[in-house]
């Protein structure tokens, strides 16, 4: 016998394709650039964002959404190589891949508020360094992003290889949330899984918006920021 149990929360699963859509617009908008080069930074900003919230739900968030309950540890990697690991989470490999994903989109979220374009478009935190610095910055936000996109070829195939090979659909819970597991085992979970309230949703959204802002709004400019004028001729974008 099986059954259904609720794997990911709303808050994981919003955050989810909330990311998919920005990051998807970040590559639209940066390869095309001209006019649009503004509104990349702006969801580079909502990538940030976004990024914040998954590291703080990482922490207080329900089970399955916790780094600690999918860590890929090397003895969990292991057993899973042997067959031998049991989970209703992202597996070992599966954990990897997302943690990877994670890193680099936080490095070219770094890197992008430092960046510029020669142009007109320069990060929130621009002023804040040389331009010889920024512009190294720069090109390793762009080599940055290429790996990104080979991490989420790598993130397709393995889910086509899931549906096509395991029969096994990856993209439904995130969409719904809910997993189907033997009987047994979902009765067992639903004594172990970590319930997360509003309030630590309200922490977690406020942190991300405040961080948003502290970089975006220019405070961090402002209380850091050099106290003469910028030896930038660009005009600022922010």
């Amino acid at each position: 016998m099986s059954n259904k149990i609720q794997v990911w929360d709303l808050p994981i699963r919003v955050f989810h394709w909330s990311l998919v859509g920005a990051v998807l617009a970040a590559y639209v908008t940066g390869e095309i650039g001209g006019n649009l080069s503004n509104w990349h930074g702006w969801i580079g900003a909502l990538i940030f964002g976004l990024l914040v919230f998954r590291l703080i739900w990482g922490f207080i968030g329900t089970t399955h959404a916790r780094f600690t309950s999918f860590f890929p540890s090397p003895a969990r990697v292991v057993a899973y190589l042997k067959g031998e690991w049991q989970g209703t989470g992202h597996n070992p490999l599966g954990a990897l891949s997302i943690l990877a994903v994670l890193g680099i989109l936080v490095f070219l979220a770094t890197t992008g508020f430092f960046a510029n374009d020669d142009i007109g478009f320069q990060g929130p935190l621009f002023n804040l360094i040389d331009k010889s610095l920024s512009d190294w910055l720069t090109s390793l936000h762009e080599v940055s992003f290429k790996i990104l996109l080979v991490l989420i070829a790598l993130h397709l195939g393995a889910i086509a290889f899931y549906f096509f090979f395991k029969k096994t659909n990856l993209v439904k819970p995130m969409i719904t949330g809910r997993k189907l597991i033997s009987e047994d085992t979902s009765e067992e979970l639903q004594f172990q899984i970590k319930k997360s309230g509003k309030a630590h949703l309200l922490i977690a959204v406020l942190i991300a918006a405040i961080s948003v802002w502290s970089v975006f709004g220019g405070v961090v400019v402002q209380h850091f920021g050099p106290k003469t004028a910028p030896t930038n001729t660009a005009t600022p974008s922010w």
